[in-house]
Formats: structure tokens, C-alpha cells, sequence
């Protein structure tokens, strides 16, 4: 008996390796089956919040950063003012776990063959460049592109003219150098000409070493004066400098950062983001202690949500610091601590704040998280995590979220997740670490859900989009075999953990949105998308 050819063309059912029939938008991703592209825009996007430090499965680190750099000069051709208006938006609002992206992409904005979008460039570079180390790290990108003309100079000048002499002398104490630059440097290329004789005068002149501006007042001199204390030496002018002037740690002697008494002075002060880099510091040194001083203060601080988003501390930021902690050891050196359960605790919560207030959208939501081999190669915007285990943490902040919830993980088979609103974070990573991988197929969260009978309002799937292994139907005709069988208007939400061209997102289907991992404002922006906002 012969079967009849033509009963094997669907647009309903059609194996994740062949395209589907009509479609001629869909595109092969790197494991071989069929998706869509994103477009340029999304693709930029998700440059600049996931970057492309560790490449992908799929991809070395140089192949994905040189797709993406392309991108960078696409957008800017296309429309210099929106690319630099995403610029400024990721930056500034914190959206990013690290600034490279953001300031590479300036830096080809300064480099760009139009003028205007030179101009608006480095116009935009203060707002985007807030400290020494993005100033650095933006020269250093501009010089892959192009020389010291008359504008670059004028721009890193105002940078420094356009504060005030104490911030600029925190600015170059703080972050004296960095990637093999220092402000002494770019001040002899840039060449800033503030008012003779004027306190800026003074402090530009202690940088680059005039000796005439070695006693610059306030807090140059402060700087100056702690240079002279000594374990053993009476602390008290030393607190008060500290206090007075607001002084990093960075600028005091090494060998007084390991008495807990100068902490005392340092942490109600200095910056969140700095207190998460110490904290392993401090308790080695005993300044956090079962129920001492320390551990409360920091704890409190922790835990102040409009601290942590008025400091921009980004929610992987906390979490790599959470991952460090919990090991009891530095990433380098012997630096070696007991973890404190209270900052653990903290950091916990700290995760979930840093998000800022994310309404529920009151939706029946799913959420399916990808642990197939390549959501387990590369890591997130440079930190240790692998997309496989930052996707966990952030179907964590859905459990916490939404009032009904249910998690899945997949890769080529579906495997109940079972996790809960009480676990920890690191138990979930965990978690996900023991389950086997293979391939992957982004249509197992939907079929599972119609196979069971399960109503679902909001399907979230957390994913790389390297989907291949499916071979009944892509993930967008599972959604709408979903939505026909089950009569419920379900949607699709796909979060891109890596910077690649690929979503299962259909274009062309209004229930369906791709955003990207990791970026703060993606649980906003799906609860909204959840609830009919948009």
C-alpha cells in the first residue's frame, strides 16, 4: 500500500528540522532546525544586556562578538538617534549586569563617518561613562576605531571639568587605573584647561604630578593623610577622615583593611556595589559576625530596595556575589571565609529587590526552563553563571511572583522541576546541575500542558533557541495547537539567554513576545504582556 506523499505537507505539524510550509521567514539556527530571526534591533538589544564574553555552544566567543559588532554598525547606519537612545536607556536605567557592551557601542558611535552622530556620541559618554573605570574603558574601545581629534579631547576634558574638584578627586583616587590606563594619561591627552589657580587647577595638577598641586586642599589632603596611619596608631582621626571625606577603601593601606575597626568607619558609607565585593572580606576579618554590629548593618543595607536599584546593582551581580559567598573562598588568592547565614539570607532577598516592585500579573503561568548541552557552555554577561543556571534563578523570581506557577525543565524529554518559593536560589542551581541534558525542544512545555489537560494562561520559556530535537511540530505550532484544542487565548513569552539571531517567537503572532534574560526590566515587561497590557 502506498502511502500518499502530500499527506506529510502541514503547516500544523511540521519537524523542527524541515521549515514550515508558506514560511519563508524562518531561518536555520546553529543545531540545524528551523526558527525565526530576530531582527537587527532585538539582536542589538540583547548585545547590550547579555554581551558575548564565553561565546555559546554554538558559537566561539570571537564568531558571536563579531555577529554582534556588525549589529552595532547596522543600527547605527540605519538610525544613529535610536541606537544611541537604547545606549543611554540600558545604561542608565541599570538593565545590564555589566557596562562592555553599552560603552563598546558608544565607542563606534564616537567613531562613527557621520559628525552629528559623533557629536551625540560624546555628548552621551558622561551619562553612560558615570565612573573612571567606564572612562577607561572607553578610550580604550575608541582607539580600536580612531585617533585623538579635537572632539575625543574636548569630551574626556569636560569629563572631568564638568564635576566638581572633590568628585574628580574621588573619581581619580577611587579608580586610579584601569586596562593599562590611568587619569594621568588621559588628562596629558585630553589636556583640560580649568580657571588658573583654582581648586580643579589644583587637583588635575596632583594627578599628573606637578609638585606646585601636591597640597591640594580637602580631599586630596585627606587622601594624603591616611597614607601615614598604622595598625596600632590611635583610629580615631583616621575614622573621622574616612567619615569627613567620604573616603574608599581603596585608598587606605592595605594593612589596615584587616582590622575590623576600620570597617566600622568604611561600610556605613561606601557604595553597595563595593560592600558586595567585601563581603567575604569582612566576615574573614570578623567584621560580620553571628549577631554582631556588622552583620546587622549590612544586612539592613542589603536589604534597602531603594538603595539597591538608586545604586544600580544589577540582580547577576548579586548573584555571582551570592555563588562566591557561599563557597567560603575568592575566585583568586587564599582568601577564605565561614559563610554567615544572615548574608546569605540577605543576599537572597537582595536578588529579588534589585528587580525593583514587579507586579504579579495574576495569570496561570508556566514556566519552561531549557537544561538541554547548550544552555549548559558559556556563561552570562562574564559572570560564572551558565544560561542554564541564570535561567533557574530567574524562574525563581516567577515562583516568588506569581500566585499560580508551575516550572518544567527540558531538553529533548520534560522533567517536572520540582521547586518551591521557599528554596534558595543556590538549591535551585543546583538542582538543574543533576539533571542530564541532551537536545532540545522548545515544543515540550506546551504539548506537556494539552497532553495533561493543564490550563495556562502565560507560557514562559527560558531558552537559547537552538531547538532541533522535536519531531511532531515547531514550538509555535504547539502554541497554537494549544490555544485551538484547549479554547484558551494562551501566550508565548521566549527569554533569550544568548546574544545569538534566534527566538521561537512567532513575528507574526501577536500572543507571542521575545525578550531578553537578565535585562531588570523583562519581569515588567512579560507580567504586563501576561495581563493584556500590551
Amino acid at each position: 500500500m502506498t502511502t500518499d506523499p502530500l499527506t506529510r505537507i502541514s503547516t500544523r505539524f511540521t519537524p523542527q528540522r524541515e521549515r514550515t510550509p508558506g514560511r519563508t521567514d524562518e531561518i536555520k539556527n546553529n543545531a540545524g532546525g528551523y526558527v525565526f530571526g530576530v531582527n537587527k534591533w532585538q539582536r542589538l538589544n540583547r548585545f547590550l544586556i547579555l554581551g558575548t564574553t564565553g561565546g555559546s555552544y554554538y558559537m566561539s566567543e570571537p564568531k558571536l562578538t563579531k555577529e554582534n559588532a556588525d549589529v552595532v554598525f547596522e543600527c547605527l547606519a540605519e538610525d544613529p538617534t535610536r541606537t544611541l537612545g537604547l545606549i543611554e536607556q540600558i545604561s542608565v536605567d541599570g538593565r545590564a549586569p555589566k557596562q562592555n557592551a553599552t560603552i563598546f557601542a558608544l565607542a563606534v558611535a564616537a567613531s562613527d563617518a557621520n559628525p552629528v552622530t559623533r557629536r551625540r556620541a560624546l555628548e552621551l559618554m558622561p551619562k553612560v561613562c558615570r565612573i573612571g573605570t567606564h572612562l577607561f574603558m572607553f578610550v580604550g574601545y575608541v582607539e580600536q576605531f580612531r585617533g585623538w581629534g579635537r572632539g575625543l579631547r574636548s569630551a574626556v576634558a569636560d569629563w572631568y571639568l564638568e564635576r566638581t574638584p572633590d568628585q574628580v578627586a574621588y573619581q581619580t583616587t577611587k579608580y586610579a587605573q584601569r586596562g593599562g590606563w590611568s587619569h594621568r594619561d588621559l588628562l596629558r591627552l585630553a589636556k583640560p584647561r580649568p580657571e588658573r589657580g583654582s581648586d580643579m587647577d589644583s587637583v588635575l595638577g596632583h594627578v599628573v604630578g606637578k609638585v606646585e598641586a601636591r597640597n591640594a586642599g580637602g580631599y586630596i589632603a585627606a587622601t594624603d593623610a591616611v597614607k601615614q596611619f598604622r595598625p596600632g596608631m590611635d583610629l580615631k582621626a583616621l575614622g573621622y577622615l574616612i567619615e569627613h571625606y567620604n573616603l574608599p577603601w581603596e585608598v587606605l593601606p592595605s594593612e589596615l583593611l584587616r582590622d575590623p575597626k576600620v570597617w566600622e568607619y568604611l561600610v556605613p558609607h561606601m557604595g553597595l556595589t563595593a560592600l558586595i565585593r567585601n563581603l567575604g572580606r569582612l566576615t574573614d576579618i570578623g567584621y560580620i559576625g553571628p549577631m554582631s554590629t556588622g552583620e546587622r548593618l549590612v544586612v539592613e543595607r542589603l536589604g534597602a530596595a531603594t538603595e539597591l536599584l538608586k545604586a544600580r546593582v544589577h540582580p547577576l551581580q548579586i548573584l555571582t556575589a551570592e555563588g562566591t559567598y557561599r563557597t567560603g573562598k575568592g575566585l583568586k588568592g587564599s582568601l577564605s571565609w565561614t559563610p554567615n547565614s544572615a548574608i546569605l539570607d540577605a543576599l537572597d532577598t537582595a536578588f529579588y529587590e534589585s528587580f525593583g516592585n514587579v507586579e504579579p500579573a495574576n495569570k496561570r503561568t508556566l514556566i519552561g526552563l531549557d537544561v538541554s548541552g547548550s544552555m549548559d557552555w558559556g556563561t552570562i554577561a562574564g559572570s560564572p553563571l551558565t544560561p542554564r543556571e541564570a535561567g533557574a534563578a530567574l524562574a525563581m523570581l516567577w515562583m516568588r511572583t506569581e500566585p499560580q506557577v508551575a516550572t518544567m525543565a527540558f531538553s529533548h524529554e520534560l522533567i517536572h522541576l520540582p521547586i518551591s518559593k521557599s528554596m534558595s536560589l543556590p538549591d535551585v542551581v543546583a538542582m538543574t546541575k543533576q539533571i542530564r541534558f541532551g537536545g532540545t525542544d522548545c515544543a515540550l512545555p506546551m504539548q506537556w500542558a494539552l497532553e495533561h489537560n493543564v490550563e495556562v494562561d502565560t507560557f514562559v520559556v527560558i531558552t537559547d533557541s537552538e531547538t532541533w530535537a522535536g519531531n511532531t511540530m515547531h514550538p509555535a505550532q504547539a502554541i497554537q495547537e494549544y490555544r485551538r484544542r484547549m479554547g484558551i487565548d494562551a501566550k508565548l513569552v521566549v527569554v533569550g539567554m544568548v546574544s545569538n539571531g534566534f527566538t521561537i517567537a512567532d513575528p507574526k503572532d501577536a500572543g507571542m513576545l521575545d525578550v531578553v534574560g537578565f535585562d531588570t526590566a523583562t519581569p515588567d515587561v512579560i507580567a504586563g504582556f501576561s495581563r493584556g497590557d500590551f
